[in-house]
């Protein structure tokens, strides 16, 4: 039986951001963990997916890598997302993307595209799958890293634990579900679903207690061989330290019917003060 905890019920109409002409403004359900000022890196992720997937898009491509690099915290302001088609291609294409506020570049990020071949090529793996997490339903419903105000990790993402908890160090496995849309009006792709959990891989595998460090992701990198199915995505995450004030953060990814791809974040990691 699940362990259930009380979300409050999001109103109406309820997104991420809103389309604003060409921009869009950052709702409370964007914002991070480590201060309200600042959107949580998953939200950013899908609105650049957004973004990528409506650039020259002439089909027969798949998207298959998004590595999203935050120059900066992205703050609770308006943003607009750029794209380059930087390397066209029959086979490969390469787009770019740069997010703005107020004129200032605070994210970039470069996501590969391949061509889909014909469904008489798929490749057989020469080993079995590792096994598949418990179910979404198997989950609990566990208390989030907190609580003092409206955030894209307490209300923005339903999130059920099958391994682990946020209030406990270690790897942990997890379900999330986007609570509503990631721009006002529109259904969330699988990919805009994928990129938006595969964000919180250094939360769900925490190694330091949260409120004695910060272990702040500058990068997130997601790939995947299929595009997930249905509306849950699964983090089976863990955290490496190496070199003082470095680590790493990557969590296979799965969706109900089997993996998809995986995640990895690069961590800095210091003491807070």
């Amino acid at each position: 039986m699940a362990e259930e905890r009380y979300v409050e019920p999001l109103e109406a109409g309820a997104a991420l951001f809103e389309p604003d002409g060409g921009s869009f403004v950052p709702t409370p359900l964007a914002r991070g963990p480590w201060t309200a000022r600042a959107l949580h890196g998953g939200p950013v992720a899908a609105l650049v997916a957004r973004a990528v997937e409506r650039c020259s898009a002439e089909g027969g491509q798949q998207l298959a890598r998004l590595t999203l690099e935050l120059l900066r915290p992205v703050p609770m302001a308006r943003l607009t997302v750029t794209t380059f088609l930087v390397r066209p291609g029959r086979k490969v294409q390469l787009v770019d993307a740069v997010v703005e506020s107020g004129g200032v570049e605070v994210a970039w990020a470069r996501a590969l595209r391949i061509r889909v071949g014909p469904d008489q090529d798929r490749a057989t793996p020469t080993v079995p799958e590792d096994g598949a997490p418990p179910p979404p339903e198997a989950g609990a419903v566990t208390p989030p890293m907190s609580d003092a105000y409206r955030a894209f990790h307490n209300q923005g993402t339903e999130i059920r634990f099958v391994r682990g908890r946020f209030d406990e160090l270690g790897p942990a496995t997890a379900w999330f579900r986007l609570r509503c849309p990631v721009v006002a009006g529109e259904d969330p792709t699988p990919w805009q679903r994928a990129v938006a959990a595969g964000d919180f891989g250094n939360g769900i595998a925490a190694e330091l207690d949260f409120g004695a460090h910060m272990f702040i992701n500058p990068d997130l990198t997601v790939a995947l061989h299929r595009p997930p199915v249905g509306e849950w995505i699964c983090l089976d995450a863990r955290t490496r330290f190496g070199t003082p004030g470095i680590g790493n953060a990557e969590a296979a990814l799965w969706d109900t019917h089997g993996r998809i791809g995986r995640a990895v974040q690069s961590l800095l990691v210091e003491p807070l003060r």
